[in-house]
């Protein structure tokens, strides 16, 4: 085999990984099993198939701090939601992030992303599609969730509990492949709690660069300062 036809078989199993970790249902026992043979080999593979999502998270996290938040970079409390093996810690920590948490299901992972020392605290065995029950409300000025909100993992309704440990005039930055947009209710449970004053969406990038096989959709959402919104409701 030449090592051209190597490439090409190493990038063909990576992409069949990826695949595979769509069809798991957000089962948390199958998904926790996955991830638990594939994180010594994840970053691997998700390079070989050109991901850049984490960069673009963490790109759209500096420039939200820059235009909105006005604590320096270093001060900034930021949870990495769905953190895997820490991609989108390292580019935040590059930019200037010093505050930096992260959650994921796997705990081999979470282990992963330990081993970038980027993170103050890295919690593994956390489910995104339940309570963050650790995690206390209006914890972290930017909550980042980037290659979580794919098929077979989060469903929609996560997004409730991403706003509740963000701070009032704080910020979700998440990252949603184009499949799963079009095959769940995101859209739908973006609106619900737009109308709820959860979170209102301040910038949404469509069909951004994602992985080599699909693009992103990239969202920016508020959470918006309770109080304030409660008294214009009632002017």
């Amino acid at each position: 085999m030449t090592t051209l036809d190597q490439q090409t078989a190493l990038e063909q199993a990576a992409r069949k990984r990826i695949k595979d970790s769509h069809a798991l249902d957000g089962d948390v026992g199958r998904l926790a099993h996955f991830y638990r043979g594939w994180a010594s080999s994840y970053e691997l593979d998700v390079g070989r198939d050109g991901y850049c999502g984490p960069r673009i998270v963490a790109e759209l996290a500096g420039a939200v701090q820059t235009a909105y938040l006005a604590n320096d970079r270093a001060a900034i409390a930021i949870l990495d939601g769905g953190c895997g093996t820490g991609l989108v810690g390292v580019q935040l920590k590059r930019l200037g992030f010093q505050l930096l948490d992260g959650c994921d299901l796997s705990e081999e992972m979470a282990e992963q992303a330990r081993k970038t020392g980027v993170y103050r605290h890295v919690q593994g065995d956390v489910d995104l599609n339940g309570p963050l029950s650790d995690y206390s409300s209006a914890s972290y000025d930017i909550t980042v969730c980037c290659g979580v909100f794919t098929l077979g993992h989060i469903g929609p309704n996560a997004l409730r509990e991403l706003a509740r440990v963000t701070r009032p005039n704080g910020f979700i930055i998440a990252s949603t492949r184009k499949s799963y947009a079009e095959a769940t209710s995101f859209e739908h449970e973006v609106r619900r709690l737009h109308d709820e004053g959860v979170l209102v969406t301040a910038q949404r990038l469509n069909d951004g660069k994602y992985i080599a096989e699909e693009g992103a959709h990239y969202w920016v959402f508020k959470v918006p300062d309770r109080a304030c919104a409660e008294t214009e409701q009632h002017l």
